[in-house]
């Protein structure tokens, strides 16, 4: 039965990487059709990222409520629903509106998942169900490009994806006697302690919860402007072929893939705080290559970059119950969530300033300035801030 709840989340975590790349790929096709300005895509993903950090800081009391399964099953279906709205909105207030249950669903699902496996399974675990999360968002795009391809239209890319995420709705809520027969175990969990949900301000009081967030804020601020920026600044810094750009922009991200699939098998053995040492030292390193001089450096750098950041935040995630208490492990992934949305939704943007009006070749030095943020936070956090 535990086997097959893993299977059961391996699927979920896919669910959570099918919508992510969507927009994305659709918006070419989806703002010519419905009239719309490219900025207004930031105006949808705004919205998505607002809702998203405000479920994340609710997922401690929904789950002490409702158990994680309710909470990702309930989760997906609100995706579900918020993708296929999307097929059929054809005014822009029909796509913030359908945005909303978009990110409350995508929030909730990540904190409750996050929390359950950390609680109940190993590092390795960990590491290959965030390669789950890769694979959903590999999926999506390339439905959304059969659709386009065949003249289909992105309304069908978005149907399909929402279809899909029905279906794992049904086996969600199929699995809950499993959910409910895990928690069952000796192991105990967040919601048979007892205890009240604890307040943000209580939360920040507990050492080390800060410096944590300082990490994940600075880690998901680094991954998603490397990501959204790399082809820009291989052509315009670096010259090189637009092509080129765009594939190694792409290997950046299946870097991150393999890393945390490889990542699987040595995690245990290794430990999280190693783990996550080794890909902090690998990530500075590669930004580092990618600052020197020759063509090739920047190609190689961004590759071995998202390697290196493949194991640091599943392995952060994993190791939170050890560091702050199973007591209070899902109220600090939820914060933890919540500050990750923030690095990554509003770091981006800056960087795009930086770029319009001083220089795109600018983009190393302030990945770096993310890389010493983390390597700072995580440091002083193991030396004084880790429980106990």
């Amino acid at each position: 039965m535990v086997s097959l709840l893993l299977a059961v989340i391996y699927l979920a975590f896919i669910s959570l990487g099918l919508p992510d790349a969507l927009l994305g790929s659709a918006w070419p096709v989806m703002q010519g059709e419905l009239n719309l300005p490219i900025s207004f895509a930031g105006v949808v993903s705004m919205v998505v990222s607002g809702c998203t950090i405000l479920s994340s800081l609710l997922s401690d009391r929904m789950t002490r409520k409702m158990g994680a399964g309710l909470v990702t099953a309930l989760s997906v279906l609100m995706t579900a629903a918020a993708l296929f709205g999307f097929s059929i909105s054809t005014k822009p207030w029909m796509l913030i509106a359908w945005s909303i249950p978009y990110g409350l669903g995508a929030g909730a699902v990540d904190a409750a998942l996050n929390n359950y496996v950390a609680l109940h399974y190993s590092s390795r675990h960990m590491s290959w169900l965030h390669c789950m999360w890769g694979v959903g968002t590999t999926i999506s795009p390339f439905i959304m490009s059969m659709a386009l391809q065949r003249g289909w239209g992105w309304q069908t890319g978005y149907r399909s994806v929402s279809y899909i995420q029905v279906a794992l709705t049904a086996i969600l809520f199929l699995s809950l006697p499993l959910w409910k027969k895990r928690t069952e175990t000796p192991e105990g969990t967040e919601s048979e302690t007892g205890e009240k949900p604890k307040r943000l301000g209580q939360l920040l009081r507990i050492p080390g919860a800060s410096l944590t967030l300082l990490t994940f804020f600075g880690y998901c601020a680094m991954e998603t402007t490397a990501g959204l920026w790399a082809s820009s600044y291989l052509v315009s810094a670096r010259g090189v072929e637009a092509g080129t750009a765009a594939r190694f922009a792409s290997l950046y991200y299946l870097g991150i893939t393999l890393g945390r699939f490889l990542n699987g098998f040595i995690a245990d053995r290794f430990g999280d705080r190693n783990m996550i040492r080794a890909g902090l030292g690998l990530a500075l390193v590669s930004i580092l290559v990618i600052l020197l001089p020759w063509r090739i450096c920047p190609l190689i750098g961004l590759v071995t970059m998202g390697v290196g950041s493949a194991p640091i935040y599943p392995c952060i995630i994993h190791s939170t119950p050890e560091s702050f208490g199973r007591e209070n492990s899902q109220a600090i992934i939820g914060v933890q969530m919540a500050s990750a949305y923030i690095g990554s939704t509003f770091m981006p943007p800056v960087f795009g300033l930086i770029a319009q009006y001083g220089s795109i070749g600018a983009y190393p030095v302030y990945l770096m300035g993310f890389a010493l943020l983390m390597i700072g936070a995580y440091g002083v956090f193991m030396k004084r801030g880790k429980r106990g």
